[in-house]
């Protein structure tokens, strides 16, 4: 896929070469307060990267990985993600400590399901730590909603064309 444009935002398919500057935007420890873990170096990025961008081994699962470039700064500010199967993809966001609280996540997450629902998904799901307020809006501004499933301490929210969502999804 190529990139994905937003008012404020470029979302560029990762590479190897977003490394370094990805080490620094994700360098902030409280960054991992809700996901675990700790900060990657820029090898582990390295290493990492080479992966996702290879893409899935499997192939009836699709890898999208891109990386948020905040076009009047010119510089990387986070990730979104998704892992789609069968119509159905699982998302993923970090937006690093310095751009958050301007709307990045929201905007980012938001043009990545408009995408997604573009190509045929009729599921969308992401996974939110039960205190993690932010990445809540973020999820509700990505037309998610939040359902009473919880799957290794995280809420369960999602979108479907099929099916109207329920507290038992």
């Amino acid at each position: 896929m190529g990139p994905l444009s937003t008012e404020r935002l470029d979302l560029v398919p990762l590479r190897v070469e977003h490394a370094e500057e990805m080490a620094e935007v994700l360098s902030d420890p409280t960054l991992h307060e809700f996901i675990g873990g700790e900060p990657a170096t820029v090898e582990q990025l390295r290493r990492r990267y080479e992966k996702q961008a290879a893409g899935s081994p499997d192939p009836a699962v699709t890898w999208v990985n891109l990386v948020i470039r905040l076009r009047a700064e010119n510089c990387l500010a986070g990730y979104v993600q998704a892992t789609v199967a069968h119509r159905s993809a699982e998302i993923a966001w970090v937006v690093g400590t310095p751009w958050q609280g301007r709307g990045i996540a929201s905007e980012s997450a938001r043009a990545l399901t408009d995408w997604l629902r573009s190509t045929g998904v009729n599921e969308i799901v992401a996974h939110v730590h039960p205190e993690h307020a932010a990445s809540g809006a973020v999820a509700a501004a990505a037309g998610l909603t939040q359902t009473d499933t919880v799957v290794d301490g995280e809420l369960r929210w999602l979108w479907r064309t099929t099916a109207q969502v329920t507290n038992a999804s």
